[in-house]
């Protein structure tokens, strides 16, 4: 019988809370430790029976575990992950990489340097209806992307910004907070975005922050996509409030989110619903539909057991730290686009 690995979750958050659950549902893996210097993941720790350590100086001193997630603010996932990298722990590391493209190049070295697994946490591109419609659409069912509209709507109550972190400029604001999901997605679909425009707000909030934000991106291989994101707005349309990925946390609704249209069909997320013409297309002509197979599993599951692999048999994590970094990247050229109000270039250069 393989025997288990034991992983530590370094931040007892709602993100932590996800991945701690997660494991207790994890073959092959079990949680050793909970590392946090709250009081409340001290008490969840000791619900669990298991240790709770201040900090990551102790979990790599301890001997306890052999790898762990880090789900802790933005601006401490360099030097808690290359800590725990230089001591050859393998790492699966929450979203974003980091709160900044310096911090996320640094962090790229540690890794390469080292050798240790290191999976970024962008636990969409686990879910099944992801992997279908990514499929879909590298057959070429929708032909080329012509263009793209993402809605995302997302009421956050006041305690949600009770954590001080999410209202601070580089690490708050539903632009790096949410928004990296959605460009992550749009990369993993239709390649490399060459350049943005974009508007923010703070006007409902105040914050520090933006509260919401319009985007408009270009593709390198063609094709145009918006995006509006709010954490202040009231509705449905959002991946978190329709894919039923997190249904601890959040309801879902029969609606979509995500539409894809291109030279041949269009494709809307996450319902899976294909709109093809019966001949060439027309748009005098009805469209007919069918939703594409997919067998459902938890994302989060799914990673988990991908980072399991990574770290018995190595080999090429699903979402690397370059390949976060670009999505980086993406998100610092629309806060610039928005800050000057003129189209911003999307520089890869950095990553070589």
């Amino acid at each position: 019988m393989t025997e288990e690995i034991s992983v530590a979750v370094i931040g007892a958050g709602a993100i932590g809370r996800t991945h701690i659950d997660t494991l207790a549902k994890a073959p092959g893996l079990r949680l050793g430790a909970i590392v946090d210097p709250m009081p409340n993941g001290a008490a969840l720790a000791q619900s669990l029976g298991i240790p709770c350590l201040p900090d990551v100086a102790s979990l790599i001193a301890s001997g306890l575990v052999t790898a762990a997630v880090v789900a802790t603010p933005n601006e401490t996932h360099l030097p808690i992950s290359a800590a725990l990298l230089e001591a050859g722990m393998p790492v699966l590391l929450e979203k974003p990489v980091a709160e900044s493209l310096a911090s996320a190049l640094s962090l790229i070295a540690v890794a390469q340097r080292t050798g240790v697994p290191l999976l970024v946490g962008h636990h969409r591109r686990h879910n099944p209806i992801v992997r279908a419609a990514h499929a879909a659409i590298r057959a070429g069912r929708i032909g080329d992307l012509v263009m793209a509209t993402v809605t995302c709507t997302l009421a956050k109550p006041p305690s949600y910004f009770e954590a001080a972190w999410r209202k601070t400029p580089g690490a708050g604001g539903p632009l790096l907070i949410n928004l990296v999901h959605e460009i992550d997605l749009l990369r993993h679909f239709f390649g490399e975005i060459a350049s943005v425009q974009a508007m923010t707000s703070n006007a409902r909030r105040g914050f520090p922050v933006e509260d919401t934000a319009a985007v408009a991106l270009t593709f390198t291989n063609g094709g145009l996509a918006t995006l509006c994101i709010s954490d202040t707005a009231t509705g449905p349309w959002a991946w978190d409030l329709s894919a039923g990925e997190n249904p601890a946390r959040f309801p879902a609704h029969p609606v979509t989110a995500h539409h894809y249209a291109g030279s041949r069909a269009g494709l809307s997320l996450p319902d899976l619903m294909l709109w093809e013409p019966e001949d060439e297309p027309d748009w005098t002509r009805r469209l007919r539909s069918s939703m594409l197979p997919v067998m459902p599993a938890d994302p989060y599951e799914e990673q988990l057991r991908h980072f399991e692999a990574l770290i018995r048999l190595g080999g090429t994590p699903l979402v690397s730290a370059r390949d976060a970094t670009a999505n980086l990247i993406v998100l610092d050229a629309i806060r610039l686009a928005a800050e000057r109000g003129t189209a911003v270039r999307v520089d890869l250069t950095p990553l070589g």
